[in-house]
């Protein structure tokens, strides 16, 4: 065998050192049945280790390579069957058989890729001589196929998953470039109206739709996972605020603090929060206010929360966030919080000025 590309595809499938699986505990379960015996085990042989993704009735989750028969039941493409192994030459000297252990039976059936490398087995285990039928071995040749299965399937998915991502990555930098075009466009044409309340509002337009490219691109090109994680599945909030608005802050040239608890968001969750957070901070200094203060929490009961309060002027009268007089911002303010399927409420700050609140679901329901 070419042990260094055995090793080499065990690695492609990502599956050592993983956490228990239902499917392949049933298969051990099933084979065990089957057998009618104490000990069956979905077994993969690393370098110098048998490890266990299953294990039916036992507590080790790996053993050495060496004393194990598994690293033998890889050498070929057949079952390979002790049924007396303490009188067996190939396993009579074997710790597990010679051992405390006991082993007298074993039966194991090698994990085959489709590229022809053998990971590893599904066995079964007796501390009593016995029998197998060539139906029993069918049954354990059809049950590695079921591992097999699902290694290919979660191996398969995997990848789709990594392409998507590279795929959205691309996509994402795209938007970010057609936002500045955009942009650039606007400010440009703003310098050939005459009027002067359009020219104050698609000079206003082009620097929204900026200041979106800049915190689209601050999230692409660090993720606030950090530079080897562009892309994160999972984002820290708290941390994410924090550091969206020292940004902003440094852009608005105003204060802002930010509070609360560290809660972990979908992408998609944080993205719209840095798009709600960005328009009302930036409101509120535009309209007087000193400090804007922003607070991200666990809510209970499945919820969390984004307060963002000011000590500016407050609110107008009759203010609706949803009327078409008050402006691109809070346009984007609903929008987004609809997007967190959040609910929005607003009314004066402790402080005299505005506060806004919107909670929002723990889990986002569409991916």
């Amino acid at each position: 065998m070419d042990e260094e590309r055995r090793i080499a595809a065990l690695y492609r499938y990502a599956v050592l050192d993983t956490p228990r699986d239902g499917t392949f505990d049933r298969i051990t379960q099933i084979a065990a049945r089957i057998f009618d015996v104490p000990i069956a085990i979905v077994s993969l042989v690393d370098q110098d280790r048998i490890w266990f993704k299953s294990y039916h009735g036992v507590d080790v989750p790996q053993i050495g390579r060496d004393p194990g028969l598994c690293a033998s039941a890889i050498l070929g493409r057949e079952a390979w069957i002790v049924t007396e192994a303490n009188v067996d030459p190939r396993t009579l000297t074997n710790p597990l058989v010679a051992g405390a252990f006991g082993l007298r039976f074993y039966a194991g059936v090698p994990l085959r890729t489709h590229d022809g490398f053998n990971l590893g087995t599904l066995c079964v285990i007796d501390r009593e001589p016995r029998e197998v039928t060539p139906a029993e071995i069918a049954q354990l040749e059809d049950l590695a196929g079921v591992v097999m299965e699902h290694m290919e399937l979660r191996l398969a998915t995997r990848r789709t998953t990594e392409r998507m991502a590279v795929i959205q990555r691309e996509v994402d930098h795209r938007l970010v470039s057609n936002l500045n075009t955009l942009s650039l466009m606007l400010m440009m044409q703003q310098d050939m109206v005459v009027d002067l309340l359009a020219r104050h509002q698609l000079r206003d337009a082009a620097s929204r739709i900026s200041a979106i490219a800049d915190l689209h691109r601050a999230f692409l090109t660090t993720g606030w996972g950090g530079p080897d994680n562009p892309a994160p599945e999972r984002v820290a909030g708290l941390t994410y605020l924090r550091r969206l608005c020292a940004k902003l802050a440094e852009m608005l040239d105003g204060r802002i603090e930010v509070g609360g608890t560290e809660i972990i968001l979908h992408p998609l969750q944080v993205q719209s929060i840095g798009l709600i957070v960005h328009e009302l901070a930036m409101n509120a200094l535009k309209h007087g206010a000193r400090r804007v203060a922003i607070t991200l929490s666990a809510a209970g009961r499945g919820r969390h929360e984004l307060i963002v309060a000011d000590d500016g002027p407050g609110l107008p009268p009759g203010f609706d966030p949803q009327d078409d007089h008050a402006g691109i911002g809070m346009s984007i303010v609903t929008a987004m919080s609809e997007q967190l399927e959040g609910e929005l409420a607003f009314g004066p700050s402790d402080k005299g000025g505005a506060r806004f609140a919107i909670s929002f679901p723990a889990t986002l329901s569409v991916r």
